[in-house]
């Protein structure tokens, strides 16, 4: 009998040290300055359960979920808004330990957010799916049919539409976080002429190389107040830690120096000669992040 006690007991220890082990590893990654995600949509999983399973294998520590493609539809074609599709999507996050960084309203890369009518229900079907799934931040790409550089005239209604939807997205606490085409001196003029703690910026590391400027430099101009999350990839053409035009130690301090902390999100950096290996391309991505931000 004493000796199914102490069984007993020393099985009991040993499970208490094991829950006390995966708690302080799930703290840990809680507590995480950076973590690492994937755009589900790059991945080839567009609001699909998969892409939780799949950013678990190239070990992400969450993904980008897509609101869902757009097209002449008065809103996205979204499974969010469906309660019982919502539920497994969160079910699928908490069983495999992967996060949401972001909702991507992804459609006005092609889409233009100056033009489209039905803006109202498009974004608010967005903040009511952040509220859902408690998720603070939205990624909008102002897209090509927006580009400020490109198209300066239509800069008085973005800004008019942003200011409305900031104070949509306030409503619920969370934030809108851009991406435009502009550099940062004149990004950072564009948020503080909309003047609104709700919107801010999606920097993009793609940007800032296709347009000859330095990542550190654009990153310091922006600041810490303005940035709420990060595409951390290049262009395709060479994976992230084999690109030479991207310094991410150099990075990596300018953001400790900046006490900046988020998001690092995997848009694309894919190796061209194998650009349809979403495991190697994304993995490879996934792991260089890490091993430069979390160790």
């Amino acid at each position: 009998m004493k000796s199914k006690r102490n069984l007993l007991i020393a099985l009991l220890v040993v499970l208490s040290a094991t829950f006390n082990s995966c708690a302080t590893a799930q703290a840990s990654k809680n507590k995480q300055q950076y973590k690492v995600a994937v755009c589900d949509w790059m991945i080839l999983k567009r609001q699909k359960l998969g892409a939780f399973g799949l950013a678990s294998e190239i070990k992400a520590d969450g993904i980008e979920l897509d609101m869902g493609g757009l097209g002449n539809r008065p809103t996205f074609d979204s499974k969010l808004g469906d309660p019982v599709e919502r539920q497994k999507f969160l079910d699928k996050s908490k069983e495999v330990n992967v996060g949401i960084s972001s909702i991507a309203m992804s459609g006005f890369y092609a889409q233009s957010f100056a033009k489209r009518e039905s803006i109202e229900q498009m974004v608010n079907d967005c903040v009511l799916a952040m509220k859902n799934m408690k998720v603070k931040v939205a990624y909008l790409p102002l897209g090509t049919q927006s580009d400020l550089t490109k198209n300066p005239e239509l800069r008085p209604i973005v800004i008019e539409r942003l200011k409305w939807a900031g104070k949509q997205v306030g409503k619920i606490g969370g934030v809108i976080a851009i991406e435009t085409s502009l550099n940062a001196t004149d990004e950072k003029k564009l948020l503080e002429e909309i003047d609104s703690k709700y919107i801010k910026s999606s920097f993009n590391f793609a940007n800032a190389v296709d347009n000859g400027r330095d990542i550190s430099a654009e990153l310091k101009i922006l600041g810490k107040k303005y940035i709420a999350q990060i595409h951390a990839s290049n262009t395709d053409k060479f994976w992230l830690e084999k690109d030479p035009a991207i310094d991410m130690p150099k990075i990596k301090q300018t953001l400790d120096e900046m006490k900046w902390s988020g998001w690092l999100i995997v848009e694309r950096s894919r190796d061209v000669t194998q650009v349809h290996d979403v495991k190697a391309n994304y993995g490879a991505n996934v792991a260089y992040l890490k091993k430069i931000f979390q160790n």
